[in-house]
């Protein structure tokens, strides 16, 4: 019996893992309604699931456990949100000066919407961004150089540092995989987080581009301070509640 138990709360728990990984995650009550089991069963079987690095717990449920994904995969994800994100954040790219994109596939939407400037050089350690900005009339597309990321291809490393470390930027758009209301924003890698430092570092002004699935939540490597972001923009309206922790240091769009 009792290794029937245990059979069954296997398959449970590889279940759970599978419905994190899912678009919207798994949420705890509904969890307990889909196995017939306690809201406390859930609970447990999510707590030993995070400690085993096979998923992330988040308010009210667990979503994928923090790893590199590869571009197409990353844009597939949430595209409704990227895309009235990428909506708000054209808005404050200029005619003239100087930007910086990273390589996020949300910023990547937001490349894809950029038209015709008059002045505009655009920095950039994304490929996919780069190729859409390459042709455009009065715009200057600069790539980083540095290493491929094995996974996301974006590129990082110490030559990708010191490219962006070089330049100042008017305005830094940048993602991530997640945003605490105390810490700051975080990646899946320290490499990612390193980069994004730099680019921070050297800009006017930076705006996160973040959909509301990634707040309250730390990732692996902590990237850029809560005093480092000037606006914060996601999918949600400025005024919703969700967005009320972020309001006293950083501007909402």
């Amino acid at each position: 019996m009792a290794l029937s138990g245990n059979l069954e709360a296997q398959r449970r728990r590889d279940e759970l893992v599978e419905l994190a990984n899912g678009p919207q995650g798994v949420m705890i009550e509904a969890a307990a309604e889909l196995f017939s089991v306690s809201s406390m069963t859930i609970r447990r079987d999510l707590l030993e699931l995070e400690a085993e690095g096979r998923v992330r717990r988040v308010r009210g449920g667990a979503t994928a456990a923090p790893r590199a994904r590869p571009f197409d995969a990353r844009r597939a994800i949430r595209a409704s949100a990227k895309r009235t994100i990428a909506e708000k954040a054209l808005q404050l790219v200029p005619t003239r000066g100087s930007i910086a994109l990273d390589a996020s596939s949300t910023v990547n939407v937001l490349a894809s919407m950029i038209g015709p400037r008059t002045g505009l050089t655009a920095y950039t350690n994304s490929f996919e961004s780069f190729q859409l900005l390459h042709p455009l009339e009065g715009v200057t597309a600069v790539i980083s150089g540095g290493t491929a990321e094995p996974t996301t291809g974006s590129l990082v490393g110490p030559i990708a540092r010191r490219s962006m470390r070089s330049v100042y930027f008017d305005i830094f758009f940048s993602s991530a995989d997640a945003l605490d209301v105390a810490d700051g924003t975080s990646e899946v890698s320290v490499d990612e987080a390193e980069l994004k430092q730099a680019m921070a570092a050297n800009a006017g002004t930076t705006v996160v581009c973040i959909d509301s699935s990634k707040l309250d939540r730390r990732s692996v490597a902590r990237a850029l301070e809560r005093d480092d972001i000037s606006a914060l923009i996601t999918e949600l309206d400025p005024g919703d509640e969700r967005l009320d922790p972020f309001r006293d240091r950083t501007d909402i769009l």
